[in-house]
């Protein structure tokens, strides 16, 4: 079992700066695969980004791409989504997931997923 815990959410304008924290614990995370989803309002959860966990190769949305930064720190077994000049159609609950690194790009990929945190941002 992996635990998954988000936070860093919030109301932001838009222009701004948040970073998500993705916190997990149980088995060995080496071979997953931690991606970040979002998820608005009548629409589906989408890909929004994922990160090795054994490896620095990250891969993006192309709306997000030069805006948001994947990272992790091994040491506190976290995850990072830094989003950087933040767009009201960026507005979703933010999920982060472990999951099949072949299948990294899709929520039928995931086994594990955390509660969420919500990101507004207000033009």
């Amino acid at each position: 079992q992996v635990q998954l815990v988000e936070s860093g959410g919030g109301l932001v304008q838009a222009g701004g700066s948040l970073r998500l924290s993705c916190a997990a614990s149980g088995r060995t995370l080496a071979s997953y695969a931690m991606g970040w989803f979002r998820q608005a309002p009548g629409k589906e959860r989408e890909f929004v980004g994922v990160i090795g966990w054994s490896d620095d190769t990250t891969y993006y949305r192309d709306s997000v791409k030069g805006r948001f930064t994947i990272s992790r720190d091994n040491a506190k077994s976290t995850v990072y989504l830094q989003m950087n000049d933040l767009k009201p159609e960026d507005t979703a609950v933010y999920y982060c997931g472990a999951g099949d690194v072949d299948n990294w790009a899709s929520t039928e990929g995931y086994d594990y997923w955390g509660q969420g945190t919500q990101v507004t941002v207000h033009s």
